[in-house]
């Protein structure tokens, strides 16, 4: 390795790291996706524990998400993230209202955890990791990864196991503490686990894909077979128009020199009165 060689090979390390980054960044929704996971839930348990009052902390964790809605929405962003908490939280206010117990506003979220959790881990030892599923469209590989790229799949065969035991650690604290801590404490230890752990999962998936090759770029493939198909649909027709004009001038040259049909029956010269005869 040449002394040019090393600062190339830590720009494209570091060009590398840096598109992991951006992607995480978008898939995940970044700081104000983190800020919209947590502060419906951060408000009900505040409000609830000032006054117990649980139709007003499910009304004030509902209007607020739907708020984040609207601001996404006028600001022309992706709501993506912000119509997920809105669903989690009205599934939350229904089941509470339904069995009218305040714990139970919890209950769906910690479910849909709980389930994540054994979809990263079934769909890995599938040999479909799930984040692979959910990372390729950003990386724009789709799913190259599981037939051209061997070892981007395993990185995201450590990502998705990462994720799924950080998720059922998180479920073996809160599920306990929903069966006998109260509806303060329950709240406020979700609120407390809600980033730490996503964080913690986030960057163990920074950590994998930094190391594994780079992403084959799927689209970029297939614009480049298309227009390498349209040139070369473009240079046959120039060919075959090339090839027509060599026929026709071969057929014009060939015109004055070969005998009409009609020469055979016009006779030659008879050299001894000058009067043609047939041949």
């Amino acid at each position: 390795m040449t002394s040019l060689d090393k600062p190339t090979e830590d720009t494209e390390a570091h060009d590398a790291r840096a598109v992991t980054e951006a992607a995480l960044f978008e898939a995940f929704g970044g700081v104000r996706g983190m800020v919209e996971t947590v502060l419906p839930g951060l408000l009900f348990v505040t409000i609830f524990t000032i006054n117990s009052d649980l139709h007003l902390s499910a009304i004030a964790a509902l209007a607020v998400s739907l708020v984040l809605v609207a601001v996404r929405l006028v600001m022309k962003d992706t709501v993506k993230h912000a119509f997920s908490g809105v669903f989690g939280v009205a599934f939350g206010v229904v089941f509470a209202m339904m069995t009218d117990n305040a714990k139970n506003f919890y209950l769906p979220g910690m479910l849909y955890t709980l389930g994540l959790a054994l979809a990263y881990i079934v769909t890995t030892l599938a040999g479909v990791p799930l984040i692979g599923l959910i990372l390729g469209p950003v990386f724009k590989e789709n799913l190259s990864w599981r037939t051209r790229n061997p070892g981007r799949k395993k990185a995201y065969a450590k990502a998705s196991y990462a994720w799924g035991l950080i998720l059922l650690a998180k479920c073996a604290i809160l599920f306990p503490l929903y069966w006998w801590a109260d509806t303060e404490q329950l709240g406020w230890v979700l609120v407390i686990l809600k980033i730490p752990p996503f964080l913690l999962a986030v960057w163990l998936t920074w950590v994998f894909l930094a190391k594994a090759p780079a992403p084959i770029d799927v689209f970029a493939e297939m614009e480049a077979a298309e227009k390498a198909e349209k040139e070369k649909a473009g240079g046959e027709a120039p060919g075959r128009e090339h090839t027509a004009e060599l026929v026709g001038e071969s057929a014009d040259s060939g015109s004055g020199s070969l005998p009409h049909p009609a020469d055979g029956e016009s006779g030659a010269a008879d050299p001894r009165g000058g009067r043609h005869r047939k041949a």
